[in-house]
């Protein structure tokens, strides 16, 4: 399905048919050619957001159509329009009228220097009305106003901050467009321990945009029952070579473990699943397959996600995290504030992508279960300790018949494996105490679990959240 694909972003420049051949035989050229040439500079500057699907600049009618066109043929994400200066209002009114629904960014471009000095000088002149942008967005911010259009917003600055402003809307508008095509499974149920973290499917599906299969623990039993034996054999031998092993590890356990893991991702790629939602606390799991498959993804080139206890919501927000940085994401819920240490302990037991920093990954007795009388008791699982370095922190669940979106940046420090059987690692706010950041959040009101991935993609979440009508809160 192409989830790491370019953004690609219908470009429409809007120019004034009625300046168009102004200024014959002046050192700049006429206006038509001043808007080449600024056209070409806005798309030299916005085409790292991604693809630029553009059509020349509109003057005319057709040439609008024209557009129209080619954005829903070539399938563009999103659509960021400017006008270059005053223009006839026909142009844009069209395009509110006639485009399809579809995520729209009406810039305006403040240029960083004017240079006019005397408009009695017909160089200077046209140069004038081509400055006046400022004219033409004013203008056709009252259609915008009129139409309300959906997913639609604007945006003031420089070309440089314009530019900015492009790639977080393109960014989140092409993940707004993957998640329509997306499929999630959810294996086996929902977690009846955690009421909470239940989502609508037709509301998923109608909301959000992915597809919900359910799948069963028979099927997983009878995958793997099917796993080549030479292939458990690969895998564990790779993993081995990889990481390292404590001394407990049961080696039968842990090719259980390994095959588990393998049928789980034939399930995902016979049903194409992006992701993959777990409930590791499921009793029929245990007592079928008698563990809870401990190293999904096999291997670090995996683009499936998959996350525990049966919650659709948490995966979203790894999934969705996924799809924004293209980075491993991992899974969490916060264990105990650390008042004197100013911080906070947070991970989660279960499946975890391990595969960012292997230094960092152990294989372990799974100790939660080790007491238990299931099969394979105790069968081991990548212990993650998660690696340090600034985090966007998500929180999704559902709310009002739509999602709620909770999010903030945190810093992981450094830290050592010592909560046995969770992956995990100790944060803490930029400015806040974690009480005061807890306490922010309890007021929202949430569930405990939380997505995290390096770097900062809280305007991107803002511009997702906004473009598919969630409720969203950054602290």
């Amino acid at each position: 399905m192409g989830i790491n694909r370019t953004a690609k972003i219908g470009l429409l420049l809007i120019g004034s048919r009625r300046f168009r051949q102004m200024g014959k035989d002046t050192a700049r050229g006429v206006y038509s050619e001043r808007k080449d040439l600024e056209a070409q500079t806005i798309i030299d500057s916005i085409k790292p957001a991604g693809e630029i699907v553009f059509n020349g600049i509109i003057y005319e009618r057709e040439d609008v159509k024209k557009s129209i066109q080619s954005f829903c043929a070539e399938q563009v994400d999103c659509v960021v329009a400017i006008y270059l200066s005053w223009a006839d209002d026909f142009a844009w009114i069209r395009f509110l009228r006639d485009m399809p629904p579809i995520p729209i960014l009406y810039g305006s471009i403040i240029r960083d220097k004017i240079d006019i000095t005397d408009t009695n000088d017909e160089d200077q002149f046209v140069e004038f009305l081509s400055a006046g942008s400022l004219v033409g967005a004013l203008e056709g911010s009252g259609s915008v106003s009129r139409f309300k259009r959906p997913m639609m917003e604007t945006y003031l600055g420089s070309l440089e901050q314009l530019s900015d402003k492009v790639k977080s809307f393109a960014n989140a508008s092409r993940v707004r467009s993957i998640l329509k095509d997306s499929t999630v499974g959810l294996l086996a149920c929902y977690n009846e321990v955690m009421w909470s973290t239940y989502v609508d499917p037709y509301s998923v599906f109608m909301k959000v945009g992915p597809e919900l299969r359910f799948l069963s623990v028979a099927q997983l039993f009878e995958r793997t029952n099917g796993i080549p034996e030479e292939k458990v054999d690969e895998v564990l031998d790779s993993l081995s070579k990889q990481f390292s092993t404590y001394n407990n590890v049961d080696y039968q356990k842990f090719r259980a473990s390994v095959k588990s893991s393998l049928a789980m991702e034939k399930l995902a790629e016979e049903f194409n699943l992006d992701l993959l939602v777990l409930n590791d606390v499921d009793s029929v799991l245990f007592e079928w397959i008698g563990l809870r498959p401990g190293f999904v993804p096999t291997n670090k080139k995996s683009q499936l996600s998959v996350v525990p206890e049966g919650d659709i919501g948490g995966g979203l927000a790894v999934y969705i995290l996924h799809l924004l940085s293209d980075n491993n994401v991992n899974f969490m819920e916060p264990f105990y504030i650390d008042k004197v240490n100013h911080c906070f302990s947070a991970g989660h037991a279960g499946p975890n992508n391990y595969w960012q920093k292997p230094e960092n990954t152990i294989i372990a007795k799974d100790e939660r279960f080790a007491k238990t009388n299931y099969k394979y008791a105790g069968a081991p699982f990548a212990w993650y300790v998660f690696p340090e370095g600034t985090k966007t922190m998500l929180h999704m669940s559902q709310s009002n018949g739509s999602m709620k979106m909770v999010c903030t940046l945190v810093e992981a420090l450094p830290s050592e494996h010592t909560l046995a059987s969770y992956s995990h690692c100790t944060f803490r706010h930029a400015s806040l105490e974690p009480q005061e950041l807890f306490d922010k959040i309890l007021k929202i009101g949430v569930t405990q679990h939380y997505a995290i991935v390096d770097g900062d993609y809280l305007e991107e979440l803002e511009c997702f959240a906004k473009l598919m009508n969630f409720e969203f809160y950054k602290i």
